[in-house]
């Protein structure tokens, strides 16, 4: 199950919604070992693409070594689709390389950047299997 807090949902949701109709995409970094989603970071989609996202290697390396110097890990690596419903595609389950990590999709379809629900879900993928997990929205992380 993944547990986030309703301050990170509304930043990956409000994310999506800006960047429709092209896909966003980002990490929630926290603790090693902790699966607890902390540190939103807010990435660029390098392909700037309506079906496809790529994190710019530069960015991604430097926030690595970020990560690194803070003892921290991707707890959830997230993205859109802008046209499709929020499940990972043969892409994304063959870039999904951080087998702790939640993927979570946001589906921005019905209503692109307009007010108006999306659909928000959370995976966890290693080894190419792919297995939805439940989300607890709660108001912190305690």
């Amino acid at each position: 199950m993944l547990t986030i807090d309703q301050a990170t949902y509304d930043a990956i949701v409000a994310h999506a919604k800006r960047d429709h109709p092209d896909e966003a995409c980002g990490i929630v970094a926290g603790p090693e070992g902790s699966d607890r989603p902390e540190r939103f970071i807010e990435m660029i989609n390098a392909a700037g693409s309506p079906t496809f996202y790529e994190f710019d290697s530069t960015d991604l390396l430097q926030l690595y070594k970020e990560m690194d110097a803070n003892d921290e890990e991707p707890v959830i690596v997230y993205h859109s689709h802008t046209a499709t419903e929020a499940y990972p595609s043969r892409t994304d389950i063959g870039l999904a390389m951080e087998p702790n990590a939640h993927y979570v999709l946001v589906s921005t379809r019905d209503h692109g950047n307009d007010d108006g629900p999306v659909e928000f879900r959370s995976y966890r993928i290693v080894d190419g299997n792919v297995t939805e997990e439940e989300i607890n929205i709660v108001a912190t992380l305690s």
